[in-house]
């Protein structure tokens, strides 16, 4: 899954507030988190052997041969990646097995998608080859485009375009008088996640969706189609999960454990997750014909894509004829994990991953990820070959059927939840790569580390750290008009403080189990920005041929990739307590805090100014009277909240935040010498922090996301919707769950507090001094 999705939902959450907090100049060798003074230049030096050890040749040949061949689930070339990468572990002295599990995993038999009518008009579904990408032909092992766990279906029904599909987008639709009820609606790729497109058709009353790549966004309106340039040509089509993952990701009939050969399922029907109409992915050039035929009220301007036609609503008359059967059958899928066992804390775990499996060949999502993670874990065996090892254990996954929806990643941490409830310090994830800039999300007590490392990683293309290269970026971006707010406040920070902002993570890729279901601390890194590779997402054209010209020429990138993680990894591992800075998650989370009290306020006036403009029948009078024009429902009243419980944690929390960093510095900097026999417990009780922030009841209707500060949107896919339990009741207007959450949530962090106080008051007893 792309992890630029993931961004540009987030991002607009970022605000000068969640960033603040001043970190030591992460350049000077003297000081590295969470080492005491004396270790600090033996880790220096560590980390330049283990940058010694990274090659870019490897780098390009492993994702040269791995992309070789169609890659999804169950395909041959998926196998033998699994067992290329396992020979690759174990070559390089890693302990390491696969481990497989058996998953729903449905598969296209025989899917037609026609216009019907005087102009009939059948659609290709299919992608040919093109010149000069020899790998583009090699599709006899490859799925058809389809969107997995779509329901099968031969449906008939009215055309109506519904622009992206998105809840604002049906508003729109409703004013106009326009109904899908009973119609089959096409909505084009963008504006929120794939499978919420036929999840509110569907509830919409839809029966059934087609979803098209429109070349203003991806295609030739973007920039040069392929072969030519990078873009998206006019045969190329997104494949994708379509599976209800707000609700859980993983197999859809072993929700919560394992899905292991001998486990209970649930039958089909009654899997919450699988949709309930058929859902088809095409390419542009199959939906010119659809689109063109399709007459009714001309669409908005800002609905109208670029293709060369008049963009009009619906329905009909055009009437289209979608049919789709699929193999229901089980597959299995191989995770490949592999393990250096730590010296001192063998169960404190430091967890990498990336997957493997593909749509088609996957060189750019996700091998470009996955060749640079073997290039770290490459490095690493060198050095425990050289005598080196980690203090806290490594695991390495290689992760199968992400793609489905983080299936490989979900079962196991299902499977092996207990273990790693105990043990689990941090999971570091990175799926696509590119040329550009550091992208960094995460959990907020990891941003001090991530400025470090990022501070020492030189730029590939220019002499620069790769942070102060995304410093810069974020000051032209706030800089520039129409920049918006939080823009702006990122950019006044930046100015003034070498720091990387985190993005806040929902879901999307194979991070999500690990924070949302089971509250472990993670990132996810990745560099991209100046790429031209959005076009060919999910198609036969995410090739090696398309790689090497349009996303990391000369896989420097790559490189850069296996420096910044590896050296997040290294640190990890080897810190006399686990690098954590909580300050800035306490300031983060009051960020937060603050936001749902402005939604709660801005809610109240919206619905005030609607009902002002109801009573005046002033939306009536300023419609064009030739068109239709519904106007909208009254706005509900909107009651005051008591945040005062939420308001008390956060000081609390700020307060003890402050008090544990302040005990930390001054005991790894000279101030307090942390005696070595107490080392152990601390870096214990730190470990599993973010633990504390879960609620074993999880959201309301969605109990597999337990983490009560992030979790996917029920209406956002992968964006994030920090704070769950209380906003998304707030703005669904669900006020008695707003109040329990602001209850819950409030918990939560005094559990949080606690433990970091007693942290400091194990760092500042008399009983830890030398």
């Amino acid at each position: 899954m792309r992890r630029d999705d993931i961004i540009r939902s987030c991002v607009r959450l970022l605000a000068f507030s969640c960033l603040t907090g001043c970190l030591p100049a992460a350049a000077d060798v003297g000081y590295l988190r969470g080492f005491l003074a004396g270790r600090v230049a033996d880790q220096v030096a560590l980390e330049k052997r283990f940058d010694s050890h990274l090659d870019r040749t490897d780098i390009r040949n492993w994702l040269k041969q791995m992309s070789a061949e169609p890659n999804h689930v169950g395909s041959p070339h998926n196998k033998a990646n699994a067992n290329f990468t396992l020979a690759k572990f174990q070559e390089w002295g890693w302990d390491a097995h696969i481990e497989t599990f058996y998953i729903l995993y449905p598969t296209p038999r025989s899917h037609r998608l026609e216009l019907l009518g005087p102009s009939p008009f059948v659609a290709r579904l299919l992608e040919p080859p093109v010149t000069g990408d020899e790998t583009s032909s090699r599709t006899e092992n490859a799925l058809p485009p389809y969107a997995v766990y779509g329901a099968d279906g031969d449906v008939t029904g009215e055309l109506v375009y519904v622009n992206y599909g998105m809840p604002d987008d049906y508003k729109i639709l409703a004013e106009r008088g326009i109904s899908v009820r009973g119609c089959i609606v096409i909505a084009r790729y963008g504006g929120g996640w794939r499978g919420l497109k036929p999840k509110l058709a569907y509830e919409h009353g839809a029966v059934g969706c087609i979803i098209y790549s429109d070349p203003r966004d991806d295609g030739y309106g973007a920039g040069e189609v392929y072969p030519e340039g990078g873009y998206r040509p006019s045969d190329g089509v997104q494949r994708g999960s379509v599976l209800d993952m707000p609700v859980y990701p993983g197999d859809p009939l072993t929700p919560g454990y394992g899905s292991t050969k001998d486990a209970p399922r649930l039958a089909l029907v009654d899997a919450p997750t699988v949709l309930k109409i058929p859902v088809m992915p095409i390419s542009y050039g199959d939906a010119q014909p659809l689109l063109a035929a399709i007459a009714g009220p001309v669409a908005p301007v800002d609905w109208r894509g670029g293709l060369p036609i008049t963009y009009r609503l619906g329905p009909g008359p055009a009437k289209v004829r979608l049919s789709i059967t699929s193999d229901w059958s089980q597959q299995p899928i191989y995770n490949v994990i592999a393990t250096l066992k730590g010296a001192e804390y063998p169960d404190q775990w430091i967890i990498r991953g990336n997957h493997r499996d593909a749509w088609v060949f996957g060189a750019w999502d996700p091998l470009s990820g996955h060749a640079a993670m073997l290039a770290e874990a490459q490095s690493l065996g060198r050095l425990v070959q050289q005598g080196w090892r980690p203090k806290r254990t490594l695991v390495y996954a290689s992760w199968d059927a992400e793609e489905p929806c983080l299936i490989g990643s979900t079962e196991w941490v299902e499977a092996h939840a207990e273990e790693l409830a105990r043990k689990a310090v941090v999971y570091i994830n990175s799926d696509t790569n590119t040329r550009g800039f550091l992208r960094a999300g995460g959990s907020p007590s990891l941003q001090s580390l991530v400025a470090e490392v990022a501070a020492s990683v030189r730029d590939p293309q220019l002499p620069v750290s790769v942070l102060e290269r995304l410093r810069a970026k974020l000051l032209v971006e706030g800089s520039r008009p129409g920049a918006t707010e939080s823009q702006r406040a990122i950019a006044k920070y930046a100015a003034t403080e070498p720091t990387v902002p985190l993005v806040p993570l929902g879901a999307g890729t194979d991070f999500t189990a690990f924070l949302d279901h089971l509250g472990i601390a993670v990132l996810n890194i990745e560099y991209g920005g100046e790429d031209h590779v959005a076009g060919i997402y999910h198609s036969v054209y995410d090739s090696f041929a398309h790689y090497e010209r349009f996303g990391d020429p000369g896989y420097h990138y790559g490189v850069a990739l296996a420096q910044t993680i590896g050296r997040i990894v290294l640190r990890m591992a080897d810190a006399d307590v686990p690098p954590f800075t909580y300050g800035i998650m306490a300031d983060t989370v009051g960020a937060y805090v603050n936001e749902v009290q402005a939604l709660l306020a801005s809610l109240r006036a919206t619905h005030e100014n609607t009902n002002r403009l109801l009573d005046g029948n002033v939306q009536v009078v300023a419609a064009d009277p030739t068109l239709s024009f519904v106007p909208p429902a009254r706005g509900v009243i909107v009651p005051d909240l008591d945040f005062s419980s939420l308001d008390q944690a956060v000081l609390r929390l700020k307060g003890s935040a402050r008090a544990c960093d302040e005990a930390i510095a001054g005991s790894f900097t000279g101030g307090r010498p942390l005696a070595q026999t107490r080392l152990a417990e601390l870096s214990s009780l730190l470990q599993g922090m973010e633990r504390e922030l879960t609620y074993a009841a999880g959201l309301p209707g969605r109990g597999w996301y337990r983490h009560m500060i992030y979790a996917p949107g029920l209406l956002t896919g992968y964006g994030v919707k920090t704070l769950p339990g209380v906003r998304e009741a707030i703005e669904e207007s669900r006020w008695s769950d707003a109040e329990q959450y602001t209850r819950i949530v409030a918990g939560v962090l005094v559990k949080y507090a606690d433990r970091l106080d007693r942290a400091t008051r194990l760092l500042v007893s008399p009983a830890t001094q030398n």
